[in-house]
């Protein structure tokens, strides 16, 4: 009976790299069509990074690594052996950044305190591209994620997990919306005030999707039970960040910033500052915890009762590394779109201004908003990242926003 059994083909995915698998091929020397590994290329070798320089009789010497070899196979090639022209640029860049600078190759190469800082270097660089690709591939929004340190020698950051909306914490319920608009054109022809109608408050975008209600006041959007599209101007945060970002290593001690790689319109939406919500006694709890660290990811939703808090310390989305100014370019509004608690407000971050391309992005961690009617004065005065422990027990943080109107202190 065991011989009529029809077993099915069976496939197991390979844990190795499509790169491991090529250079396993030339180790070897074994040719693979699959892998484009040809009589004709099986013995090219890549370039991984080059960590020692020197000149012989005005010739140039590189100190090659050779992926997917040890160390121990490093070779001196000739500068007319290699075509890899970033890496050749890469190296003269670090060189004048090295501990020491400028430093001049000699017949036997650099000193050894420049080569470990260029391997440093080299091996930083490849964490970072790592990293990058596991933002990206984390992602759900459109925009897309640099990662650049060219400041010192920092690598991605331990423990952070990238999510692309609130992790909900113990204790904390979010409750499902139950209605939606029944609107053909949210816009131009609400029903019955459309979302926002329903719950007392003004239409929040024009027709290009930038905010043009005041800070203070609260944005409902469409939701999943709405009759309209996707294409309802009324649906923005929901759909995410769009522009292309970059996290980067800041000069002035700041640690890790956020800038945007295009430019971006005064009022519209940039991103939401996502994390994990927790209750008021977990974010206590943690924030004497964070208060011993240093830093703290703590944001409290107190739009009508300071109850939740959002931690974006080990969850969070790239606003977990958007900087503090007391002049900031970007404004924090509170969305209602799946869940309509006034405790759970999502945390969405528009342009105050026009922002240039390569421009950082900040908020305000101590922002004040003025009431504009009767519903805007729910929201607490404070309304901004809440650093650890009780207010009454912190100590002052100094600011290195470097504006012209910095207050000194962030808290």
């Amino acid at each position: 009976m065991a011989e009529n059994l029809k077993v099915p083909p069976c496939s197991v995915c390979c844990k190795a790299s499509w790169a491991q698998l090529q250079d396993l091929c030339r180790r070897q020397q074994l040719q693979c069509q699959a892998l484009g590994i040809t009589r004709r290329n099986v013995r090219d070798f890549e370039v991984e990074y080059l960590c020692d320089y020197k000149r012989v009789r005005n010739e140039e010497y590189y100190l090659v690594k050779w992926r997917g070899y040890p160390k121990a196979s490093n070779s001196w090639e000739p500068r007319k052996n290699l075509r890899c022209q970033e890496l050749l640029k890469q190296l003269h860049q670090d060189l004048a950044r090295a501990p020491g600078a400028p430093v001049h190759p000699g017949p036997r190469g650099l000193p050894a305190r420049t080569t470990s800082y260029l391997v440093q270097k080299a091996e930083q660089r490849q964490s970072l591209r790592q990293w990058e690709q596991l933002l990206n591939n984390s992602r759900s929004h459109r925009g897309r994620i640099a990662v650049e340190n060219e400041v010192d020698l920092h690598g991605p950051p331990q423990d952070f997990v990238y999510i692309n909306e609130y992790k909900v914490g113990p204790g904390v319920t979010l409750t499902p919306v139950a209605v939606g608009c029944e609107c053909r054109d949210c816009l131009l022809e609400p029903v019955g005030g459309c979302c926002p109608g329903a719950s007392h408050n003004r239409f929040a975008y024009n027709e290009t999707g930038q905010v043009r209600i005041r800070a203070g006041l609260p944005i409902y959007e469409c939701n999943s039970r709405c009759c309209c599209g996707d294409d309802c101007p009324n649906r923005v945060v929901q759909k995410g960040i769009r522009y292309n970002l970059c996290i980067f290593r800041t000069g002035n001690g700041r640690g890790w910033g956020v800038r945007t790689m295009e430019r971006i319109r005064k009022n519209s939406f940039v991103m939401e500052y996502i994390g994990e919500i927790i209750t008021s006694e977990e974010a206590e709890r943690r924030g004497q915890v964070y208060d011993r660290q240093g830093a703290t990811y703590l944001f409290d939703l107190d739009y009508v009762e300071d109850v939740y808090t959002v931690d974006a310390a080990h969850y969070g989305n790239i606003s977990h590394f958007v900087n503090h100014s007391c002049d900031p370019n970007l404004q924090v509004y509170n969305v209602f779109i799946e869940n309509l608690d006034p405790r759970l407000p999502r945390i969405a971050l528009f342009a105050t201004r026009p922002i240039r391309a390569g421009e950082e992005l900040t908020f305000d961690y101590n922002m004040h908003v003025d009431p504009v009617d009767a519903e805007s004065t729910r929201m607490d005065s404070n309304f901004g990242l809440a650093v650890g422990g009780s207010p009454h027990t912190r100590g002052r943080i100094e600011c290195k926003c470097g504006a012209a109107a910095c207050r000194k202190y962030l808290f």
